[in-house]
């Protein structure tokens, strides 16, 4: 594991468009190590993206208007890509054009959310190409290329107690620091991104987004505040970088989305006229038609929508194409995990056994490990053996009564000891022992049935991972972890007390960063 004394860039947010302010303080973080286990290979085409009849520009200076979803011949769209069409209405109004919406999300600094104009359009303060990362890591060098699409680094800026931080993803992060460092709202974050990467809305994914602004934020003269966050998807396709602009108050809405690669601009979208539903959309698609205009709602995230919209016939389309796959892909193959014991203890009927987030079903996921995957099945009850009280030989299942079933750790020679009179550390141990050893097939998520499972990376979020865990069941984790992830195939982003592994060095596993955030905050 590397140390964390190495610090990660804390930019201050600047006026989008003028110099920067100072950095903020408060965010340290270690080396991040490369992705174990991946080999680069040439630039796949996209999978299963869909393709649709692009709506040509009629003019620079004209919008056309939005052709409805219906009827629209389109191959497969990526899976969860909302079906929604935004409000065929014929455009912006000429006369009607809102200028530099200004979103003071900090105390002293203002977050200009500039329209469409990618010279001063800086989401992230800084020009995609230039944007600082980690010392002696963070996001992979381009010339790097994954086999699959995966998330390595996040961005926020005025989002909870974040100003402008840029953390960066290895394939086993830990993020540590006191109550109140923001370890939870970066991972509330990830998961906010990856559920607008599937077509959520944004009312349906942060309901309570005026609580994630600042309280020092003030608004600007229109009673408006809000935040950003993005990430960086490294892919095929290189890395993209994904930027989003929301406005929390007076009223909830994506103003402004900026997606780039290799330096240009493919996607930007911008509030033009506040009493619409609507945002206005270019895509930069080079060829004869090199821009195309469109209003999308204002409420779905533009990336996720790109497939549905974009025919992929020229060189251009296919590149706005991949990116946007990319991104929505790497988004989507999450599972955010938070084990509650409580719920773990009785007897429960057997189903089709997927693990749900609160790992409650756990005795039933056992009765389909034991059935379908005995390898996997012994080497949790190793898992078990390594982490629990007392000897355990095996995992063993009863049916109580018909159509339900309990687990116990079988003891030898003595009696087994059902899951339900273990300890909470056991039970969570356990559970997030068989989150990291099974995968998309056992775990409760949203399958991406149009890319195939060689090309898809799932990230486990796991809040407070170290919670009720002793130093020998984390230690026995993470050593899991690490082995798990090197392959590619998996990554976890999770949680940790302040003080917990203690100092660099003394028995951490390899190839497990820690990004402390409690590090110099003032």
């Amino acid at each position: 594991m590397r140390d964390s004394s190495h610090s990660v860039h804390d930019r201050g947010a600047p006026e989008l468009g003028g110099s920067g302010s100072a950095p903020a303080q408060g965010v340290a973080a270690s080396r991040v190590v490369p992705p174990q286990g991946v080999a680069a290979s040439r630039v796949v085409p996209p999978q299963g993206v869909a393709a649709a009849s692009q709506v040509p520009a009629q003019g620079r200076g004209q919008v056309p208007a939005q052709v409805p979803a219906q009827g629209r011949a389109r191959s497969r769209p990526v899976a969860g890509v909302a079906h929604r069409a935004a409000a065929s209405d014929g455009g912006v109004p000429e006369g009607v054009i809102q200028g530099d919406l200004v979103l003071d999300g900090l105390a002293s600094d203002t977050l200009r959310l500039d329209a469409l104009r990618p010279d001063t359009l800086r989401l992230d303060g800084l020009a995609p190409e230039a944007a600082p990362i980690a010392s002696g890591g963070g996001s992979p060098s381009p010339s790097r290329t994954f086999h699959r699409p995966v998330v390595t680094e996040l961005r926020l800026s005025a989002f909870g107690v974040h100003r402008a931080a840029v953390l960066p993803l290895s394939p086993v992060t830990l993020l540590r620091g006191p109550s109140g460092s923001g370890k939870s709202t970066v991972l509330r974050a990830y998961e906010a991104l990856a559920r607008l990467g599937a077509g959520a809305g944004l009312g349906e994914v942060l309901p309570d987004a005026a609580d994630l602004v600042p309280e020092r934020a003030r608004p600007d003269a229109q009673g408006r505040r809000g935040f950003r966050i993005g990430c960086t998807v490294d892919g095929p396709a290189g890395p993209v970088h994904l930027d989003v602009a929301v406005q929390a108050e007076p009223r909830l809405r994506i103003v402004g989305e900026r997606l780039t690669s290799g330096g240009r601009t493919l996607l930007t979208t911008a509030l033009r006229d506040p009493g619409r539903n609507t945002v206005q959309a270019e895509w930069h698609t080079a060829g004869s038609t090199p821009v195309t205009r469109a209003p999308l709602p204002d409420d779905l995230l533009g990336t996720a929508l790109l497939p549905l919209r974009v025919a992929g016939k020229t060189k251009g389309q296919l590149e706005v194409l991949a990116a946007a796959e990319q991104v929505v892909v790497g988004l989507r193959s999450v599972f955010a995990c938070d084990p509650r014991p409580a719920g773990m203890r009785a007897p429960v009927p057997v189903g089709e056994g997927r693990l749900r987030r609160d790992c409650r079903n756990l005795a039933e996921v056992l009765h389909r490990t034991a059935n379908e995957c005995p390898r996997r099945h012994a080497r949790l009850a190793a898992m078990a053996g390594a982490g629990c009280a007392g000897p355990v030989t095996a995992l063993g299942l009863r049916e109580p009564e018909e159509g339900m079933v309990q687990a116990v750790l079988e003891r030898g020679a003595r009696l087994a000891t059902p899951l339900g009179r273990l300890g909470e550390g056991e039970l969570r141990y356990l559970a997030l022992a068989l989150v990291l050893l099974t995968g998309p097939g056992v775990l409760a998520v949203d399958p991406l049935a149009e890319v195939p499972e060689a090309m898809r990376t799932l990230t486990v979020l796991a809040d407070g991972l170290d919670r009720g865990l002793d130093a020998r069941q984390l230690r026995e984790l993470l050593a899991l972890a690490a082995t798990i992830c090197a392959n590619g195939h998996m990554r976890l982003v999770g949680t940790l007390g302040e003080g917990r592994l203690g100092e660099p060095g003394a028995g951490w596993a390899p190839g497990v960063t820690v990004v402390d955030l409690g590090r110099d905050r003032s």
